[in-house]
């Protein structure tokens, strides 16, 4: 099957899937993000990618006329991509980019975005898009998603011979299920530990050295992603901030999404323990979350400004109310017409004494949370589709889930390219 973008006039190898065909195609039901299909097996930790050969490229005309060919891998648990040029010329990619999605999603969500990395930096990425926690397997909560991600990352990375360099690119959920798998493939380098602690600002916006599966971490990145959780007010914009819906979707969310729900809900309590999205806001005697994170040269945090019916700008820019730009000072860029505010991270985002009235104890908490994670420094970069029609589908939009109903979404992921870390 052959598909061609209207906008980018270039043919793309369609990608293909086993087991049974999705439920739920994309369309009204999109802007929810339920896309369900169903996969062929669960599996398990211990489960090891086998690759699977088959042949897939797509050829496109450069502006010199060139034609660009793009190898594709399938995977057990995910596809790889890269270009066929650098193997024909017997260099292959150092830099690996994993690339994660998010609530009942699959490796497709990031198409788009994959083929465009590989199209824009053919000598230097290989892109893996990342399916073992496809579907309803993202009901089954962070930690486990998390595992076997960081399972899948050690079986690609075990089998790709002169990998270095490795990035994190993951959309809404995926970007708590990635924080969690690098914390479990963080390695301290020379046995040194993180000097990272719960109140110890003194260490804020230092790069901690350490390697994530054995690799050089060079971005971390993530789209949409609640890093607060959605419990906190206006946190799930769906619920239009009415106290009892938000309360309700509390304590039921669970019987939608499984244990997923009590994650983002910050409702579990494994073991008498804090809720898990606390947790990850620090170092923890068996997985080092904020070491990990703090290793990595550069994390970025795109943020939806507005229209995102389900990720609140704040967990999704890490960020207090009054942090937040406001919107009078939203600036459009001529090349990335929906970028409207980008902070390098240069500037400190100090408590303010402000009193907060609704809902202390989850202020308290994402206060908590936001102390912990900003102890390494973010670049924000706010995106806003108020003046396109795609505006109400904005959480999909922003990582182009689908080109045909997502497109304007597509200077978003040019910017992350431009900007990435080679």
């Amino acid at each position: 099957m052959i598909a061609v973008y209207p906008k980018l006039k270039a043919p793309i190898f369609s990608s293909e899937f086993t087991g049974i065909s999705r439920g739920f195609r994309e369309g009204t039901m999109d802007w929810l993000n339920l896309r369900f299909f169903s996969r062929s097996a669960h599996k398990s930790k211990s489960d090891k990618p086998d690759t699977i050969g088959w042949g897939g490229w797509f050829k496109e005309k450069s502006k010199k006329g060139e034609k660009v060919e793009v190898e594709v891998e399938s995977v057990r648990g995910g596809e790889d991509l890269w270009s066929a040029a650098t193997e024909d010329c017997g260099v292959f990619p150092e830099h690996l980019v994993v690339m994660v999605h998010g609530l009942v999603g699959s490796a497709e969500d990031w198409r788009f975005a994959a083929e465009q990395f590989v199209k824009k930096i053919p000598t230097k990425v290989i892109v893996h898009r990342s399916e073992c926690n496809s579907s309803i397997l993202t009901f089954d909560g962070v930690d486990l998603m998390g595992e076997r991600l960081a399972d899948e990352v050690m079986s690609v990375v075990n089998s790709r011979r002169g990998i270095q360099k490795i990035s994190f690119v993951a959309h809404s959920l995926g970007g708590l299920i990635a924080r969690y798998a690098i914390g479990r493939l963080y390695e301290s380098v020379g046995g040194v530990e993180s000097s990272l602690h719960v109140g110890n600002h003194s260490d804020k916006g230092k790069t901690q050295e350490g390697r994530i599966a054995g690799l050089e971490p060079m971005n971390f990145i993530t789209f949409a992603t609640p890093h607060l959780g959605s419990r906190g007010n206006k946190q799930l914009p769906l619920l239009c901030g009415v106290p009892f819906l938000e309360q309700r979707a509390s304590k039921t969310a669970h019987f939608i999404v499984g244990r997923t729900g009590k994650h983002l809900f910050l409702t579990d309590d494994d073991d008498g323990k804090p809720p898990l999205l606390l947790r990850m806001a620090d170092d923890c005697d068996d997985i080092k979350f904020i070491s990990a994170l703090g290793s990595f040269r550069r994390r970025v945090a795109y943020a939806n400004a507005n229209f995102d019916h389900m990720v609140g700008w704040r967990t999704s820019s890490i960020r207090r109310q009054h942090e937040l730009p406001k919107y009078h000072l939203l600036v459009s860029n001529e090349k990335y017409p929906h970028i409207v505010f980008v902070d390098k991270g240069h500037t400190e985002n100090a408590r303010s004494e402000e009193s907060f009235t609704v809902e202390a104890q989850n202020y308290d908490l994402e206060d908590e949370m936001i102390r912990g994670l900003t102890r390494v420094p973010w670049e924000r970069v706010d995106v806003s589709f108020q003046k396109s029609k795609q505006r109400y589908v904005a959480h999909n939009t922003i990582q182009v889930k689908s080109y045909w109903l997502n497109s304007d979404g597509a200077d978003v992921v040019f910017h992350m390219i431009d900007n990435f870390l080679i």
